[in-house]
């Protein structure tokens, strides 16, 4: 089992293949990603990566948080997640991911927060069909009808699909195709939606239901200490 990355939506576009299909597909932009911390067996009684993506100002990291980045000698991190793995796939502290840690054509799980849409009817919510149009039903052609039964049960069960919340919830998509990536710009690009707006965090693993292509990087693609920094660098000069 191989760590994830955590990426940032930047929206959706389109490609074209050698055949001249189109394929829509989400940008998403890893940059920064990093190796904050280890969970291992002896310590903690599972093993895992905790990665860090992001910069946070200082003065919102409580001092607890800031030492912990110290002693990792990494910038404190907006976004924190932690990815199970195998002994054999764990990855130096403070080494960065990149966005060629996944390959072309590779199937992954995409998890992130879908939009939240507020306080939504029951036909928008849950898709039901409504009240008739005519015929005695008058000022509820969009209620969601009877919620329960008479005196037996007499209450209302729980998880009963009524108005409510709609949206702003975690979500997983399986089985997504890797289309392209861009490991100098820290692109990937995803065949089709991903849950989320732009702009939120993303998480992208390994598919658990498609068996990995051959040429995966094992542990996974990732910079080291000094070729991460000059990365970074690099980075906020082509900005400027």
């Amino acid at each position: 089992m191989r760590s994830g990355v955590i990426a940032q939506k930047l929206g959706m576009t389109r490609i074209f293949t050698d055949e001249g299909e189109h394929v829509p597909v989400t940008v998403l932009k890893v940059d920064g990603c990093q190796v904050v911390a280890h969970r291992t067996a002896e310590k903690n009684g599972y093993t895992a990566l905790q990665l860090g993506i992001g910069k946070a100002k200082v003065k919102n990291v409580s001092r607890a948080e800031r030492g912990r980045f110290a002693v990792a000698q990494v910038e404190p991190k907006r976004k924190m997640v932690e990815f199970r793995v195998t002994p054999e796939n764990m990855i130096d502290v403070g080494a960065e991911l990149t966005a060629d840690h996944f390959i072309v054509g590779q199937f992954v799980d995409v998890t992130g927060t879908t939009i939240g849409k507020g306080f939504a009817g029951s036909m928008k919510r849950h898709n039901f069909g409504g009240l008739r149009a005519s015929h005695g039903v008058s000022i509820s052609h969009r209620s969601h009808g009877s919620t329960g039964g008479r005196q037996d049960p007499g209450k209302v069960f729980k998880g009963k699909k009524m108005a409510g919340h709609m949206g702003d919830v975690r979500v997983t998509t399986q089985n997504l195709k890797v289309v392209k990536t861009d490991a100098d710009r820290g692109l990937i690009m995803i065949e089709g939606a991903v849950p989320g707006s732009k702009g939120g965090w993303i998480l992208i693993r390994d598919a658990v239901k498609k068996a990995l292509p051959e040429g995966v990087p094992t542990p996974g693609a990732f910079r080291r200490g000094e070729a991460a920094a000059e990365a970074a660098t690099s980075n906020e000069g082509e900005g400027a």
